[in-house]
């Protein structure tokens, strides 16, 4: 870790290169992307707590799965063997 001086020199450097209204740019640009995904971060978490307190008001959906056998996929590799031979 840096000591205290070289975090001095690197942040004198740093002003030089960008000066310190585009640095003051910068900070309130981090600062409202920081704040931004922090109001985005709770608006999920309410979100979901409101999924989950309406799914007792949903309706249910009865259906039924249908899954195809693999013995029509056999049957039908076997006629086009059948076929191709004639």
């Amino acid at each position: 870790m840096p000591g205290p001086m070289q975090l001095v020199v690197i942040l004198v450097i740093v002003i030089l290169l960008f000066g310190t209204k585009r640095l003051k740019n910068i900070g309130g640009d981090l600062g409202g992307a920081l704040k931004g995904f922090k109001k985005a971060m709770k608006g999920d978490e309410e979100d979901s707590k409101d999924d989950t307190s309406s799914n007792t008001d949903s309706k249910i959906i009865e259906g039924e799965v249908v899954k195809e056998s693999s013995e029509k996929a056999s049957d039908v590799a076997k006629e086009a063997t059948k076929e191709t031979t004639k």
